[in-house]
């Protein structure tokens, strides 16, 4: 499109008006690569306004700017502006006249489970007939879907596009947007539902997409969907399937053994059989979904049956893993095409940029594009260059002929030829991409360069920690500052990952607890303030060396920072006053404020950045009365300091629990700990779960009643049994409180309890009741179905001591979706 185009589309008012093509949009300013041509769209929304980020763009060469009406165009002579009241809005109308002035057919995918998988599968079983293009990874949202529909190229055929809402309204928009063909309905279930008054209303809501559609896809087995889908849309322009004899266009039969499952779907006189590994039911009827859509498209009936037996579980995330000699691998090999591709190297050019690594890519042929060999990889070549990748490592017959060959490229016509001849000492400080069709079997590569192999792992869910951080926003002013605690190793869960999240979300400051913690993350590149709660001092030196900034709770400590500050030739040291209000553990007391701010000032080079307490009881309604006379001390207490000091500083009292409980008091500041890792104090429905613990069944044996399992004999059979062996112990962090049935894990979908008791490095697990378990199963410590605080009050705990009990030697994996 042209600005012109664009400007039409979305009614904008041009400043600076010129003739230039839009090649690309963006909305994150940290995803920048090619300045001419792309158009940067600043988003506004509660707590945040992407028109903050024009000056830093401008300076980067970026020309095109699309901000709300009112902002100051005049600093940025050079560049062109388009001004409208709601840019998302725009984003959208832009998005949708591109999707107007190509043919392509548009098929838009709705549910509450299952839409990702579903377009998956569908790509991959029709991608070789229909050029097509699709969603990238979940791009389902306000934003996610007019980025989706920018891929639409002059050569689509068909154009496959997620639609996600989580509020009343937000369907419409999309379906405004979209302009759907078709519409395929995936199972609809209770996921989002927390803003719908039923699941009904929630399900009206998603079918509007279906209002100009010309063919709505469904299971009628599925009662809900099938009746209000046959109540509000004409018979003609629905296409049903059923695998309960159900009266459908589309009839299935399923069959499932121990480990397969034959599948048989007949459609207008065609019949389509094939055996597929995939034996849940979930599986199942997504792929039915997929299937379904084939036939309607003509597909030939052999395609379907080959591609769908060869469907494979989808991973559907970028996963970050610590690699041999200093390098960091990022796992994104469940599929290859260009729009993931690009993606996966927005982060890979982050990591490298952030940790001064060099950018390695390994990927494979690109495969059901529609595009000839010379277009796709010349793309691909671009996509390189303008990402600027150091090393590519090229594996396949496709992209061995196509690609241009240089210096810094090397090529294998197999993944086999390739670890023939690999090493990890090739690679060193170096971000590896690993991106390939799951049939190149990447996950060996993997393997090979992973430096932790323990299969005991941590999985870290960035998504939901971002959502998590929006969820207790919401509870907050816009003006009110966020301070995050990165402390313990984040809870457990790591600490460079986690603090470079939360420098990308916007948060004000990160807290530690010790002055090593914060300079292992100045050593990682985070510029954000950083808060030392407990300061040494033996580690005054080092915190003003690296911009660490101490907590202050006596003052031999403000005396004593103050003489480091001197030495150090610091003549505004930044400090953090600690008040006690009750919590009777460490601060100054009210009446010593006083005195406090007359040292200050004798000192002469020390500043109050802050004056914080904490709340002793503010997850439970029994103490409310307590916090609150807390909080009354704090505000009178703090408003007296400022009157002493005779200058202001920001305040902070409200923990997780309290920014939901009293988010009245939020003063200038909160402090986000325990809340970031979906640990509510109101409703944990609310929040997602961040962290996993995972391990394996590495061994099972038969006992019979009566025999005994683990040290001590303290579990004595009462019946013939099966016990799993699970490679994780107390040195792993499993507490030994844990023992003897205790606690429970989760394999195949249930609960197991732990035998006897836990060792050092595994532990024992009685499946007697799971007869199907096998060797090599995923065996899940804490995670969405038994989350940690049911761990922790198993052991009459708390979540934050399960957290931090996690050693060091438990692989951390994090991944976005």
């Amino acid at each position: 499109m042209t600005l012109h185009d664009v400007a039409e589309a979305c009614r904008g008012r041009v400043i600076n008006p010129r003739e230039i093509e839009v090649v690309s949009l963006l909305t994150d300013s940290r995803r920048l690569f090619a300045c001419e041509g792309t158009l940067f769209v600043a988003l506004r929304g509660p707590h945040h306004d992407g028109s903050a980020f024009v000056n830093s763009l401008y300076s980067r060469g970026i020309r095109l700017f699309l901000c709300h009406n009112g902002f100051d165009t005049r600093p940025f002579p050079e560049a062109t502006f388009v001004l409208v009241d709601d840019t998302i809005d725009a984003l959208q109308k832009i998005a949708s006249s591109h999707r107007n002035t190509h043919k392509a057919s548009v098929l838009a995918i709705t549910g509450s489970n299952g839409k990702t998988i579903v377009k998956e599968w569908l790509c991959q079983i029709i991608g070789a007939d229909l050029r097509t293009v699709r969603s990238p990874r979940s791009y389902n949202s306000q934003v996610g879907v007019p980025l989706s529909l920018w891929g639409i190229e002059p050569e689509t055929q068909l154009a496959v596009i997620e639609a996600g809402m989580s509020q009343r309204g937000e369907m419409q928009r999309l379906q405004q947007t979209i302009q759907p063909d078709d519409v395929l309905l995936t199972n609809i279930g209770q996921a989002h539902s927390e803003n719908f008054a039923s699941r009904e209303e929630k399900l009206l809501e998603k079918l509007k997409l279906c209002q100009s559609a010309k063919r709505v896809f469904y299971c009628r087995d599925q009662m809900p969907v099938a009746e209000a889908v046959e109540r509000l849309f004409p018979a003609e322009k629905l296409v049903s399937w059923s695998a309960n004899g159900l009266e459908a266009n589309c009839t299935a039969t399923i069959e499932i053994s121990e480990s397969s499952a034959h599948i048989e779907a007949k459609m207008a006189g065609r019949e389509v059989a094939f055996d597929t590994h995939l034996t849940d039911s979930m599986s199942v009827e997504n792929m039915l979904h997929a299937v379904c859509y084939a036939l309607a498209l003509g597909i030939d009936n052999q395609e379907i049956a080959r591609r769908a037996s060869r469907l494979q579980s989808i991973g559907m995330r970028l996963e970050q893993k610590e690699g041999h000699n200093g390098c960091t691998i990022v796992n994104d090999s469940y599929n290859a095409d260009l729009t993931s591709l690009g993606i996966a190297l927005d982060l890979l050019y982050t990591l490298g940029d952030r940790k001064g690594l060099t950018r390695t890519v390994v990927l494979s042929d690109l495969q059901q594009t529609g595009l000839d060999d010379a277009t796709l990889y010349g793309r691909v070549r671009r996509l390189l260059d303008e990402k600027k990748i150091d090393r590519l490592i090229g594996i396949g017959r496709h992209i061995s002929k196509s690609m241009q060959r240089a210096e810094n490229q090397i090529f294998f016509d197999s993944t086999d030829d390739f670890l023939a001849s690999m090493s990890t000492a090739d690679f060193r400080n170096e971000a590896i991409l690993l991106k390939g069709q799951r049939e190149f079997g990447f996950e060996r590569i993997a393997d090979r360069l992973e430096m932790r192999r323990h299969r005991t792992v941590m999985e870290v869910n960035l998504d939901a920690l971002a959502h998590n951080i929006a969820y207790f926003r919401s509870f907050l002013k816009p003006e009110t500052q966020l301070l995050a605690m990165v402390k313990a190793y984040s809870y457990g869960t790591g600490s460079f990952e986690i603090a470079k999240l939360m420098e990308a979300q916007g948060v004000d400051a990160l807290g530690v607890a010790f002055a090593d913690e914060g300079y292992e993350l100045r050593a990682a590149g985070i510029t954000l303030p950083i808060v030392v709660m407990n300061p040494e001092a033996h580690s005054y030196d080092l915190m003003l060396a690296h911009d660490l900034e101490p907590e202050i709770y006596s003052l031999s400590a403000m005396r004593n920072y103050s003489v480091a500050a001197a030495k150090m030739g610091v003549s505004q040291a930044r400090v953090h006053i600690k008040i006690n209000t009750g919590m009777n553990r460490s601060g100054f007391e009210t009446w010593e404020l006083e005195q406090v701010a007359d040292t200050l000032q004798s000192l002469g080079n020390l500043r109050v950045v802050s004056a914080f307490s904490h709340l002793v009881g503010s997850d439970s309604a029994e103490f409310d009365e307590f916090s609150r006379q807390q909080i009354e001390k704090f505000e009178q207490a703090t408003a007296d300091f400022r009157q002493f000091l005779g200058y202001d500083f920001v305040r902070h009292i409200l923990n997780s629990a309290g920014i939901e409980r009293f988010s009245e008091s939020q003063c200038e500041m909160v402090r986000l700990g325990i809340g970031l890792y979906g640990i509510s104090a109101v409703d944990n429905s609310r929040l997602r779960n961040v962290a996993t613990l995972k391990s394996y069944v590495a061994q099972i044996h038969a006992n019979s009643a009566g025999e005994s399992v683990g040290y001590s004999r303290r579990t004595i059979l009462q019946r013939d049994s099966r016990i799993a062996v699970v490679p994780i112990g107390y040195a792993d962090g499993l507490s030994r409180r844990l023992s003897n049935g205790v606690g429970q894990v989760m394999i195949r979908g249930q609960k197991a309890p732990i035998a006897g008791n836990v060792c050092m490095d595994i532990c024992m697990v009685d499946v007697t009741d799971i007869p199907q378990v096998t060797e090599g199963d995923e065996v899940v410590l804490f995670g969405d179905e038994n989350p940690v605080w049911e761990m922790a009050e198993a052991i009459g705990t708390i979540p934050y001591e399960v957290l931090t009990s996690i050693g060091r030697r438990v692989k951390r994996v994090y991944f976005l979706e």
